[in-house]
């Protein structure tokens, strides 16, 4: 059985939250949030909770034991990017894409 949690429109690159979410495939549940804990990274946290997210709906929903539960899959979507002008030399404009991830975690048990 499997069970996911979702965060949209995380303020934050995907490409950064990628390298995040590489350390913690395939790590049981609890050895990863322990991961993220000490990863000195912004991602880190964001990426904590919705691993904890996602186990707290398989424990809730499906009745699964924490202690079972696995990261299958972690992946990060790219979301809407906000554009912002940043003013160069002669009157000319450079735009800024100030970009947002979307952040899923699957869990499953063994």
């Amino acid at each position: 059985m499997e069970a996911k949690a979702i965060a949209r429109h995380v303020r934050i690159a995907p490409r950064k939250v990628r390298t995040v979410t590489e350390l913690i495939k395939g790590k049981a549940v609890d050895e990863a949030l322990a991961v993220l804990k000490f990863t000195p990274n912004r991602a880190a946290k964001v990426v904590a909770k919705v691993v904890a997210s996602a186990a707290a709906n398989a424990e809730h929903n499906l009745e699964l034991a924490r202690d079972a539960l696995r990261v299958r899959r972690a992946y990060v979507d790219s979301g809407p990017s906000q554009r912002r002008m940043h003013a160069r030399a002669r009157g000319r404009a450079d735009v800024i894409k100030k970009r947002s991830s979307h952040i899923t975690v699957i869990v499953a048990d063994e």
